[in-house]
């Protein structure tokens, strides 16, 4: 631990984890000498995220003589994503990747604009951008070190129990599930739709019960939390990515010696290559199972440019508010489109 509580932690939950994963440690036999990362995400083990950080923690370690050990929790097992990335603001954890990296740089948000890629290859250009690297720097103002951006699991896709959605009209009205982040809350609205903030945690639940009428998220995220089994119908806009950022405690990276802050970063960076790779690789398979237990509409070109007239203000309202600028945002469309 770093010793900074200079800013609230989200729950009791978070107080809880602070004084039990030091215990955890010294019960399992931690080396006095060295370094710890501890690391937490909400995606299952199996999810590619989770893979990838597995390959970090074995690399890491390997290519460290053991001077960095890494602690890797899945599952939600620390929390919610809100919470642990509280807990990587007080030091608590040492790292995380997930939805709240808006807390990190705000200018985040860019890569979400909605219609900003329209396929892989122009996100990867994206988040791999000298763009990128200059907002991956302007966390450190935050207290983060981001070594490293990627693509947060793919493109998103709309599911819901009520209508097969093929144009905007079929999202009004529905209660969909966004994650607790603007850019989402505000596409929904654009498009007709009651959005309603929660944790991917909470999801299944809710889509069961029927407080929720659907959601949207990349398909490896509807299998490995078997949205599938409470939902009926999908549809693929590839209306949105997000960035991978791997968020580290700024205060903790600083107190690497010099030669495993390099060696840090550099597995850092292969992990998210790695973990663009996995999902890249496994989309259409997510796809293909999901297509086995729901209905998938493939929405045509034609289809889509109603959707993105709709939600072309959202864009503008981050504009306006100073969260990134015109020409930044002119910037990465040419990025993305190869220019």
């Amino acid at each position: 631990m770093t010793g900074r509580f200079d800013i609230g932690v989200s729950s009791w939950r978070c107080v809880f984890v602070a004084i039990l994963l030091p215990a955890l440690t010294q019960a399992c036999g931690a080396p006095e000498a060295g370094y710890l990362f501890r690391y937490g995400h909400s995606q299952p083990p199996q999810a590619p995220r989770s893979q990838s950080m597995v390959f970090f923690e074995r690399e890491l370690e390997q290519r460290t003589s053991g001077r960095i050990r890494v602690e890797n929790y899945f599952s939600a097992t620390l929390g919610s994503e809100r919470e642990m990335m509280d807990m990587v603001a007080t030091g608590v954890l040492q790292g995380t990747r997930g939805g709240l990296f808006a807390d990190a740089n705000p200018k985040f948000v860019l890569f979400m604009v909605p219609f900003l890629v329209s396929d892989w290859d122009q996100a990867l250009r994206l988040v791999n951008s000298g763009l990128a690297r200059r907002i991956n720097a302007g966390a450190r103002r935050n207290g983060f070190h981001i070594p490293a951006t990627g693509i947060s699991q793919g493109f998103r896709a709309h599911t819901n129990n009520v209508r097969p959605i093929r144009n905007p009209g079929d999202l009004a009205g529905l209660k969909m599930r966004v994650p607790p982040q603007e850019v989402y809350v505000l596409t929904a609205r654009a498009l007709g739709a009651s959005p309603h903030e929660m944790p991917a945690s909470d999801l299944y639940s809710a889509l069961k019960t029927g407080i929720l009428d659907g959601q949207d998220n990349p398909p490896s995220n509807i299998w490995d939390y078997k949205l599938f089994e409470v939902q009926e119908f999908m549809s693929i806009s590839n209306y949105s990515t997000g960035p991978d950022p791997f968020i580290v405690d700024l205060n903790w990276h600083e107190s690497l010696p010099a030669d495993l802050r390099k060696t840090f970063d550099q597995v850092a960076e292969e992990t998210v290559a790695l973990s663009d790779r996995l999902n890249r690789e496994s989309e259409e398979r997510y796809i293909a199972l999901l297509a086995r237990e729901m209905e998938v509409i493939r929405l045509e070109p034609e289809e889509i440019q109603a959707f993105r007239r709709l939600t072309e203000p959202v864009a503008r309202d981050f504009i306006a508010r100073g969260l990134f600028t015109a020409e930044e945002l002119n910037e990465a469309r040419g990025i993305a489109g190869g220019g």
